[in-house]
């Protein structure tokens, strides 16, 4: 087992990690920039090292200082978390040429999972079921129209590099192809530094429901169950809950299935998810694989009694999974909280918290590195915690998010716990009819909130 594993992450993430290195007995190095330094996962880790300015790329995506802070505090693992370098294949090789072990995918699971649409080639390979959509990257205008006419409008044409919904846009109709498919390249460019494009049919009346899966050095693979992630603002998950309240017995299997072979198909490594796009009549279809651990890891935790970045660890450093996969025994809910105001187009709201009160009681856990006093930076992802629900029903869950959401006190900032009290009221989320389209179509009246 590793001694010191530096955690090359800030915020929540980082905090949930050196928890569970604690309670394995491993000391844990914490990294931050000057934006970060009162945060809590500098206050608890063993040692802290300042790695540079509050700019990203200046710091948490700057691989040398990373590297450099390994070595000088002699950590023998990185776990990098969720986000920054968690999918950078090249950061993942430097890692094992300086005799750090990654925890998280190889460098060849990385890339062939992280190129859309080779990942598709090597899904379609597997047994997968994929989007009906092109064999391979877009060429051209001329190309694109006839690919489109091959699957039939309306379709999506998706950014190969992309992620967080960037590069991404539903064509209608041909006379719009050309203006949409340059304006997704030119994000993507912009984005990525990469405009290459794939195009597949756009599925009417989605869910997004994806398969949690564990994979060891020796190939085994086993599913932790699915999450149901439809409730979604531009790409963006917001809310996500095992089960998924639109699954069957029978889904479950066909999807658990799929997901062990895309496992299995790169003898993926560590904790991933397999994200499926399931349409009204069940039929599901691969969408992509992230190869590191998900925000929304705690909402499975919940449900399965499972602690996840125990697991990651365990298999970076050698040790083999049981095989078994892990059904839900109960009903759990999370709610991101975004420091955004949702009466103001979910605009950032950072700045100083003046008042913070947790809710707690029986059924609710809160994930988060916030605290009264502590200044939220404008430099990064404004998602300042995540307050799950657990119960026996997805009704009685429901009920505990609605009061643990009216407790919970954040001043200083608006955040979105009223779009979320909100949501735990909807005729439409409560009957479970929601698709990732739900909040295109869908406004709420904040006018009677306090």
């Amino acid at each position: 087992m590793f001694k010191k594993i530096l955690i090359a992450n800030r915020g929540e993430i980082a905090l949930r990690i050196i928890r569970t290195c604690k309670e394995m007995g491993i000391k844990t190095v914490a990294v931050y920039s000057t934006a970060d330094k009162d945060s809590l996962h500098v206050r608890f880790a063993d040692e802290a090292i300042c790695i540079g300015p509050p700019p990203s790329k200046e710091s948490y995506l700057d691989i040398p200082r990373i590297i450099s802070a390994a070595e000088i505090t002699n950590a023998d693992a990185i776990h990098p978390g969720y986000g920054f370098l968690s999918e950078n294949s090249k950061f993942s090789g430097i890692c094992a040429e300086n005799g750090i072990k990654f925890i998280g995918a190889t460098p060849d699971q990385i890339d062939g999972m992280g190129n859309k649409a080779q990942a598709k080639i090597t899904m379609e390979k597997a047994g997968v079921p994929c989007v009906p959509g092109s064999k391979g990257l877009i060429t051209d205008l001329d190309d694109a129209k006839k690919t489109a006419k091959n699957i039939g409008y309306p379709v999506m044409v998706k950014a190969s590099a992309g992620g967080g919904g960037k590069g991404m846009r539903m064509i209608p109709s041909e006379d719009q192809l050309e203006e949409l498919l340059d304006s997704a390249k030119r994000e993507s460019a912009a984005s990525f530094g990469n405009d290459d494009m794939y195009m597949e049919k756009f599925i009417e009346e989605p869910r997004h429901i994806e398969i949690q899966i564990i994979g060891d050095q020796t190939g085994n693979a086993c599913h932790l169950s699915e999450r149901d992630c439809s409730v979604q603002r531009r790409h963006q998950k917001l809310v996500e809950e095992v089960p998924s309240p639109f699954m069957t017995k029978k889904l479950r299997e066909k999807m658990g299935e799929a997901a062990i072979k895309a496992s299995k198909a790169v003898k993926y490594e560590g904790a991933g998810t397999v994200e499926f796009l399931v349409d009204k009549h069940r039929n599901f279809f691969f969408m992509e694989m992230n190869t590191r651990i998900q925000v929304e890891h705690c909402v499975t935790e919940e449900v399965v009694g499972f602690d996840l970045i125990r697991e990651q660890i365990k298999v970076a450093a050698g040790f083999k999974i049981s095989g078994k996969n892990y059904l839900p025994q109960l009903h759990a809910i999370e709610c991101r909280i975004n420091a955004e105001d949702p009466l103001n187009n979910f605009r950032p709201s950072p700045g100083k918290i003046v008042n913070f009160h947790a809710p707690g009681g029986h059924g609710i856990r809160l994930d988060t590195h916030v605290y009264s006093g502590y200044s939220i930076p404008p430099n990064y992802d404004s998602m300042i915690a995540k307050l799950i629900s657990v119960a026996q029903t997805r009704e009685e869950a429901i009920a505990k998010m609605k009061r643990a959401l009216d407790e919970f006190i954040i001043e200083g900032i608006k955040t979105t716990i009223p779009f979320h009290l909100k949501l735990m009221e909807d005729p439409t989320f409560i009957t479970t009819g929601v698709t990732t389209k739900f909040l295109e179509v869908t406004e709420f009246d904040y006018s009677d909130m306090k």
